[in-house]
């Protein structure tokens, strides 16, 4: 279990069933060796032989195929010994058929499980890149962040999220990108990269959005994509000031932030709209930036759409307001462990979209008001 903020991925559980998963081929060969033998020869069990090594294929490397093969011709031997009109010639043939296919068909499996796990050590770089661990703790403010993919395959995508520690408060920002596959990906990975060099830089969070937004125009016009001809992505900065008591939050077609304080949940709805990434020209650059008061002890919950549109067999979508009353007050890890596993417990396992969330909590002042050296 991941508990450093690093980005988690949704993985299958494997009990105890993989050890036999594994030896259903010998257990396979085992069952019909005995049936053969036991059950009279009209019925000629020993004719399902061959089934054992083309199992193998599928998850044994290739000589222990060939060698369950070998193992099923010297049964069908065996047998004949016994049974005189089993058809032995024509089994055996069929064995040795099979088996010479199977470690074919083993050796393309292995080359390319090979290939596929370079593609995924390529694919955990690309996201140690794009979705690096957040640090647990910026000055005073405690940081834990929750990633899941939809697929279980998956490595990245469209949501993303990023904490920087700069001269005007600890800036968070967290996004999803329209659209999934590389496109989208290539999408996050300039809107993030814009945010790292402008969060520093930029007095005022408008000022970091504008940037944001000429950052994904910029992408979508050199991309040139006849299926996605243009990127957009909703997106959510907080800023929260050092020694301040307050977090300014600027929210551009998000889904918003829950504040947790005293055990009360508030949602913290923009008091005026502002147009997502990209979609400045259509709706207009006005953007709206709201101050609330966030004091030691307060947490604030920001994620995706992905937590909010997550749907149980009914097709109810989760409700993540009340399910932040029945937790109540919870550290940030805690409170995402808790999260993963009842998203998954809702969706029956099954989730339709990648998600993303960063639960921060304020602590006690510290006697430094600006950003750690480094």
């Amino acid at each position: 279990m991941i508990r450093t903020g690093r980005p988690r991925r949704h993985r299958a559980p494997y009990g105890g069933r993989r050890e036999a998963v594994v030896l259903s081929p010998l257990i396979l060969t085992l069952l019909i060796s005995g049936l053969a033998f036991a059950t009279p020869r009209e019925i000629a069990f020993s004719r399902l032989l061959p089934a054992a090594p083309a199992l193998a294929a599928a998850m044994w490397p290739v000589v222990p195929t060939m060698l369950l093969g070998a193992f099923c011709l010297l049964v069908m031997i065996v047998l004949s010994q016994f049974y005189s009109d089993l058809g032995t010639p024509y089994t055996a043939a069929a064995i040795v058929a099979v088996t010479l296919a199977a470690a074919y068909t083993s050796r393309l499996r292995l080359q390319r499980e090979e290939a596929l796990f370079q593609v995924r050590l390529v694919a955990d770089a690309a996201q140690k890149v794009l979705l690096r661990p957040l640090p647990c703790r910026v000055q005073d403010v405690e940081i834990e962040s929750l990633y899941l993919a939809a697929q279980e395959q998956a490595r990245i995508g469209g949501d993303f999220y990023e904490v920087a520690d700069t001269p005007y408060g600890v800036r968070l920002l967290i996004g999803d990108v329209r659209g999934k596959g590389l496109s989208a990906v290539g999408a996050a990975s300039a809107v993030i990269n814009c945010f790292r060099e402008n969060a520093y830089d930029q007095p005022d969070l408008k000022g970091i959005i504008r940037r944001l937004e000429t950052s994904l125009g910029r992408y979508s016009l050199a991309m040139l994509d006849p299926d996605q001809p243009e990127h957009f992505a909703t997106a959510l900065i907080a800023e929260i000031q050092y020694g301040g008591g307050v977090v300014r939050i600027l929210n551009c077609g998000h889904p918003p932030p829950l504040l947790v304080r005293s055990g009360e949940i508030r949602v913290l709805e923009p008091s005026a709209p502002s147009p997502p990434l990209n979609l400045a020209a259509l709706l207009g650059a006005d953007y709206n930036v709201d101050t609330v008061a966030f004091t030691s002890g307060d947490q604030m919950l920001i994620y995706t759409d992905g937590v909010t549109e997550t749907r149980d067999r009914t097709g109810t979508f989760f409700p993540l307001p009340e399910w932040m009353r029945q937790v109540g007050p919870t550290a940030p890890r805690e409170l995402l462990d808790r999260l993963h596993q009842d998203l998954l417990r809702y969706s029956g396992g099954r989730l339709d979209d990648d998600i993303a969330a960063v639960a921060v909590r304020c602590g006690d002042p510290g006697t430094r008001t600006g950003p750690a050296d480094g």
